[in-house]
């Protein structure tokens, strides 16, 4: 078997069981050095695990809500394998309910774990990634921020926001050929126990979901990908933007917007913007009558 990610360093956050798990044994099985973080003692029998099979690995218990973990754990990386090739955002949490019942405790603790522990984790590891020219970041976003999903307001807020922050890091990341993507997967967990039909779990297993890491985390990744995958199957989502309409700056712009608000939903010619300047530039070319 061939080892593509042989002389590379991969940190692996909420590692300690599940899709995590999952993830940091698929790396080290392509020849990663993998970091397994966890905040119990999951990160330790995953990383004996790893070693048994052959691998290199070493456990680090370290909350991704807190920054200062995330670079001391960084730092102890650096220290034991002297670079930093690919970080995954995994680490996350559920506290489902309708957004009228949720008290708002829960929703700042979800945001915080899948949020700001990916922006902790990324933040520790991004000067490593500049100073070597090479990064990989995989976000684990998830359909219920892409599309939404009753009683989960507080994990698809995080989880759409991991979306934005993918696209701007990849951005600022190109000129050091750190290359950032999105990760949703499908996966019957510990996490998702109760939500998905009682025959998931033998379809939607983790292992069918890890291997897109390869896609995602190997020297020939893409970047600013949203990659959907489960049970086998794999998808790609996108923001796209329509065609939409001009109507100028006429007295009755919001009765003839309302009026023709089908037209602005078009899909026909619609496309995915490379950065956030193209909405004004696209807007900017129709008030000037340029063809489409």
């Amino acid at each position: 078997m061939s080892k593509p990610l042989q002389s590379r360093v991969a940190i692996v956050t909420g590692a300690g069981a599940g899709l995590g798990r999952s993830h940091a044994l698929e790396l080290a099985r392509h020849g990663a050095r993998v970091v397994v973080n966890d905040l119990g003692t999951g990160a330790h029998a995953v990383a004996e695990e790893i070693r048994q099979a052959g691998g290199a690995a070493i456990a680090c218990v370290a909350d991704v809500t807190r920054y200062e973990a995330m670079q001391d754990m960084a730092a102890r990386v650096l220290g034991e394998f002297g670079r930093i090739d690919i970080l995954v955002n995994n680490a996350g949490i559920l506290r489902d309910r309708t957004f009228a019942k949720m008290p708002l405790d829960d929703f700042r603790l979800v945001l915080d774990v899948h949020l700001m522990g990916s922006v902790h984790a990324a933040k520790a590891v991004w000067p490593q990634m500049q100073a070597q020219h090479h990064g990989r970041i995989v976000m684990t976003t998830s359909s219920s921020g892409l599309y939404g999903n009753f009683g989960q307001s507080n994990y698809a807020a995080a989880k759409m926001a991991l979306v934005g922050l993918m696209q701007t890091l990849a951005l600022e990341g190109a000129k050091h050929d750190i290359r950032v993507n999105c990760l949703a997967p499908s996966a019957a967990t510990a996490m998702t126990e109760g939500l998905l039909p009682g025959d998931a779990a033998s379809v939607l297993t983790p292992e069918r979901v890890s291997p897109a890491l390869l896609a995602l985390a190997g020297d020939d990744a893409p970047t600013r990908m949203i990659l959907l995958a489960g049970g086998g199957s794999f998808e790609c989502a996108h923001v796209t933007m329509t065609q939409g309409i001009h109507i100028g700056g006429a007295q009755d712009l919001a009765a003839t917007l309302c009026r023709r608000l089908k037209e602005v939903q078009e899909q026909d010619g619609q496309f995915i913007p490379a950065s956030g300047w193209e909405q004004p530039r696209h807007e900017l070319a129709k008030a000037a009558g340029e063809p489409r």
